[in-house]
């Protein structure tokens, strides 16, 4: 098992598309995730529950990876969550 720290860097937080996006690269692993923050945890299954934790910009979450190639895996899970996402405006 390993268990890292990342901090959100992004301006707006962890809202719909960056969640979508954590979710679909975390449903490619084989192993279990676990992450957790101040209001809540989640396994990465699911696109909502990820979005209530909250995750605003310095919120920090411990990310919790157990399986194959799980500290390769972890890196690449903080970076994405520790990640500036730019989306193009909504017009």
């Amino acid at each position: 098992m390993v268990e890292k720290t990342a901090t959100i860097r992004n301006e707006q937080g962890i809202h719909c598309r960056p969640s979508a996006m954590i979710v679909r690269f975390a449903s490619e692993y084989s192993g279990q995730i676990m992450v957790t923050g101040e209001r809540g945890a989640t396994a990465l299954r699911s696109i909502l529950e990820l979005m209530a934790m909250e995750l605003f910009p310095g919120t920090t979450v411990n990310i919790r990876v157990n399986g194959p190639d799980e500290e390769r895996f972890c890196d690449d899970l903080v970076d994405i969550f520790q990640t500036h996402f730019d989306f193009p405006a909504r017009e």
